[in-house]
């Protein structure tokens, strides 16, 4: 699935981009080291340029200490600390304004993401896309452990999602996505301080119509500490983002694009 046809992406030389791998972190002092140390390494053995940036998002444990210890292991390691208050849209925002390479994958510090499918974001970049996008929900993905009633609450977004921006993706509410800097570029300023972030990015690109590449991952719920998603509290900033792209793409969609343009963004 691509939003450009294949004769408009442009393949890059394989291994040549550096990839940047962000993960903001919030009390994750034990998931952190496994999810640096798998990434790490799946990189590594596919031997792609890249460096982990974990933004420290003001956590009261010893998340930042075990990073440091990480760091002594796995040089391509970064951390910065997000300012307060905190917050994953917060944290990831801060984690743009820091990150040094060619595209920047979002993963999450809870091991939920599948280290395979990071490096698959990345050969989808080297075929030209401007986006890979993770999908938990096709023909070929694998979920385990995910709470019924996020299930549910997840299926009903994207669902009504799909109809507002006449869509085939099936899973922008995922935070597990790759860009290319460009596209960052194009999609800032971002606003959402919370999970929200995450269709901020997605339908920001999506409408600006960026070449989009969808594939199959791996998901699983975590397995220590608890998810910091809260249906309710969180359904107001969901709505209030949701709304404000879809009026974007209704009514201003030509001055997003002429300011695309006009920073070589596309």
């Amino acid at each position: 699935m691509a939003l450009k046809a294949a004769s408009d992406l442009r393949p890059q030389e394989q291994n040549s981009l550096l990839y940047s791998i962000l993960i903001p972190a919030y009390n994750e002092e034990n998931n952190i080291r496994p999810t640096i140390e798998s990434v790490a390494k799946t990189l590594r053995r596919e031997q792609i340029p890249f460096e982990i940036l974990v933004v420290n998002d003001n956590s009261a444990d010893s998340t930042a200490q075990t990073v440091l210890e990480v760091q002594r292991e796995y040089p391509e390691v970064r951390m910065v600390h997000n300012v307060r208050p905190g917050g994953l849209g917060r944290a990831i925002r801060f984690g743009l304004q820091h990150y040094r390479g060619e595209a920047v994958a979002i993963v999450m510090a809870d091991q939920s993401d599948d280290p395979e499918d990071v490096a698959r974001c990345y050969r989808k970049m080297e075929e030209g896309y401007d986006c890979a996008f993770g999908s938990r929900f096709m023909a070929g993905s694998s979920v385990t452990d995910y709470p019924a009633m996020k299930l549910v609450f997840n299926r009903l977004g994207n669902t009504l999602i799909r109809l507002m921006f006449l869509t085939r993706h099936n899973d922008l509410t995922n935070a597990f996505k790759c860009y290319r800097r460009h596209v960052i570029d194009g999609i800032s300023p971002l606003h959402a301080c919370h999970f929200n972030i995450t269709i901020e990015m997605s339908l920001s690109a999506l409408i600006r119509r960026y070449s989009i590449a969808v594939f199959p991952i791996r998901w699983s719920g975590r397995n220590w500490g608890v998810s910091n998603l809260r249906i309710w509290v969180m359904g107001r900033r969901y709505i209030c983002t949701l709304l404000k792209i879809w009026f974007e793409r209704l009514l201003i969609l030509d001055d997003l694009m002429a300011d695309m343009d006009s920073r070589g963004a596309r």
